[in-house]
């Protein structure tokens, strides 16, 4: 498996696929988070907005590699580690993101509570931030590896599938994100900084279901 993540990791690097969602994620954050801006509140915009780019980040994965190569790879390792590597440097890729982007966001955002009433001390409120972005990156890979080759083939049900899929992880009650993102905000509002653990774990599952499900489809479709 080391030996198809790092073959998936070269494709990805070198295709520059990558930069698109990379370039968006930045304008995002470049728009939504000004330093000054409580931390709590920039560091929930700052993991749901990473919840699209991570199932993006897996389309790029799942679409990049030419077929003859991908028949090939799949035919020396299996088409089911094949795949599940592809999902797992998507993850990576979309984790790695993620953590540099709350440490930065945790860096420039003020310290204090909406209203500036009730201090937040960086380490804590960057404990409560990585979780939420974890929880968001596992939940947006799992959106890709479901809306994606080899579930979904066509580009013109995928792409729409996936940006809809995404939509909905994030605003639907009792989704991880969605749990672990507006703990961010209501703890803006008193102070605290909850440790979004439980959906950290939900959206594990549902990511642990998701690839298991992308890659057994992957052995039964595989030419």
């Amino acid at each position: 498996m080391t030996a198809l993540l790092r073959y998936q990791a070269d494709l990805l690097l070198r295709s520059q696929r990558w930069l698109p969602p990379v370039i968006l994620y930045a304008v995002f954050l470049g728009v939504g988070v000004q330093s000054g801006q409580p931390v709590l509140d920039s560091l929930g915009y700052t993991a749901a907005a990473l919840l699209p780019v991570s199932a993006w980040l897996v389309r790029i994965c799942a679409t990049g590699e030419p077929p003859a190569a991908r028949a090939c790879v799949a035919a020396a390792r299996g088409p089911a580690r094949a795949h599940l590597a592809c999902l797992l440097t998507a993850l990576l890729a979309a984790v790695l993101l993620g953590v540099a982007a709350t440490v930065v966001v945790t860096l420039i955002s003020d310290p204090w509570s909406n209203g500036h009433r009730v201090r937040v001390p960086p380490p804590r409120a960057l404990a409560a931030g990585l979780p939420a972005a974890l929880a968001c990156a596992l939940l947006g890979t799992a959106v890709g590896a479901l809306t994606n080759r080899p579930v979904l083939r066509s580009t013109g049900r995928a792409v729409p599938a996936m940006l809809l899929g995404a939509l909905l992880a994030m605003v639907l009650a009792g989704s991880p994100a969605q749990a672990a993102v507006s703990g961010l905000v209501s703890g803006s509002q008193t102070g605290r900084a909850p440790l979004p653990l439980l959906p950290l774990a939900g959206a594990a599952l549902v990511t642990a279901t998701a690839f298991a499900v992308a890659a057994r489809l992957a052995a039964r479709r595989s030419p």
